[in-house]
């Protein structure tokens, strides 16, 4: 540990994705960063100064000291690695911790004796230490917490969001120790202006981490609830938020689908944990019905309103505004249930990837949406800015006379019914 105290350490960045590629490059300012990808066409495209996240320009890949490998062999040996691989949610909602599981393998076979290994990854409490642990022992024939150690940092990423971005938001750290606490606490702290917060232990961050988003997706989820029954009462729904957000102590969160890879996933790995403890967590879970639910229910709204057959066009399909991110979209969700019900259903949206889309969900884009038929509905589902710019008369010539449209992210907040316009929204 002194000798990594002493000396400027160098650091591995394991996965880079949305959460590892601006930790290395906000590491890389400050340490010598090599980036490690499984995927070799990620790295091809990352060396090219492309990331197709969005999250990183051209000029700061290209200005950038980190060095990128796709193969760890030609890796220079390190002190710190950092893992954020993804920690999806399998068929039936339960954790699934195998990129987890064949990063720490991976890492294992090249740890020396003092390194540390810090994981980004959400994770339910007890994983770091419990579950990677040992097989990082196993694959390195060192003994954890005497010849290695084992950090926490739970990413706090926002894809997208440049206000609150790596550099804006405390960073949470816990280590195996105090001593591996304060080096991370060093290392972090040199890079995020922010600053960091100590946890006591690991365990404790891995909760406070698992907890944030579960948190947002129970709130969000109570809007939806009370979205639906203000539909049923012919109230809307806006109106009532505008009239509540008045008293200052009132949370502001909006109806919608909700996807991606934290909110519509993390809650599942609370709820794993309590389940462990023989404990029912009953409220994550109704939020998660709730929200899980949603697309569904404006499946239904849509056909009930349309009444027969139509074509629909759906503008947007990422989980969220402004980025490319198409994981847990359940944008995809809804339009699998309107084609049930035997809509026609077309899709634009000009940040997601077509290559991505077909890959992901055998779903097709359209290239554009100039000079193309007016539809029975569009769906406004995903406020990119390029809807968000969309003037009326535009929005118009996308649907028929006394079409429907749908806007799920009041997108158009100043379009109101007309007598050749119909519009719903949540």
């Amino acid at each position: 540990m002194n000798n990594i105290r002493q000396n400027d350490p160098k650091i591995m960045v394991v996965g880079l994705g949305y959460v590892g590629l601006p930790l290395a490059i906000a590491l890389a300012r400050k340490f010598s960063v090599t980036g490690f990808d499984a995927n070799q066409a990620r790295i091809n495209e990352l060396t090219s100064g492309n990331d197709r996240t969005g999250e990183i320009s051209s000029k700061e890949l290209v200005n950038s000291s980190i060095k990128f490998i796709g193969d760890l062999d030609v890796g220079t040996p390190s002190d710190v690695y950092v893992i954020a691989v993804p920690t999806p949610i399998d068929h039936e909602n339960k954790p699934d911790l195998s990129a987890l599981a064949s990063a720490s393998q991976e890492v294992g076979q090249y740890l020396k004796p003092g390194n540390v290994v810090v994981y980004e990854s959400t994770v339910f409490p007890g994983v770091t230490e419990d579950i990677c642990g040992p097989i990082l022992e196993t694959a390195s024939g060192l003994v954890c917490g005497e010849e290695f150690f084992l950090g926490y940092s739970p990413e706090r990423i926002n894809p997208g969001d440049r206000e609150h971005a790596i550099d804006k938001v405390t960073k949470l750290v816990a280590g195996q120790t105090p001593d591996i606490t304060e080096l991370l606490a060093s290392i972090y702290g040199s890079v995020i202006p922010a600053g960091v917060y100590r946890a006591p232990d690991i365990r404790t961050a891995e909760a406070a981490k698992v907890i944030e988003n579960a948190q947002r997706d129970i709130n969000i989820a109570f809007i939806n609830e009370v979205a639906m029954i203000f539909n049923r009462l012919g109230i809307d729904t806006d109106n009532v938020l505008a009239a509540a957000r008045t008293k200052w102590n009132f949370l502001d969160f909006r109806p919608g689908l909700v996807g991606g890879h934290c909110i519509g996933v993390d809650p599942y790995y609370l709820a794993h944990a309590a389940e462990e403890a023989n404990f029912d967590p009953e409220m994550i879970l109704a939020g998660r019905r709730i929200n899980d639910g949603m697309a569904g229910y404006v499946a239904d709204e849509i056909d009930r309103l349309l009444q027969v057959p139509s074509r629909v066009l759906v503008l947007g399909l990422t989980f969220k505004e402004n980025v490319s991110d198409l994981r847990n979209s359940q944008i995809v969700d809804m339009i699998r249930a309107l084609a049930t019900k035997g809509h026609i259903v077309e899709i634009y949206d000009p940040i997601a990837s077509s290559e991505d889309v077909q890959a992901f969900y055998g779903l097709v884009l359209k290239p554009t949406i100039d000079n193309t038929e007016p539809y029975d509905a569009i769906i406004g589902a995903v406020a990119h800015d390029s809807f968000c710019a969309m003037a009326a008369s535009a929005v118009d010539d996308l649907v028929k006379p006394n079409g429907l449209l749908v806007d799920l992210k009041r997108i158009w907040p100043d379009l109101s019914p007309t007598e050749g316009r119909r519009i719903w929204r949540l």
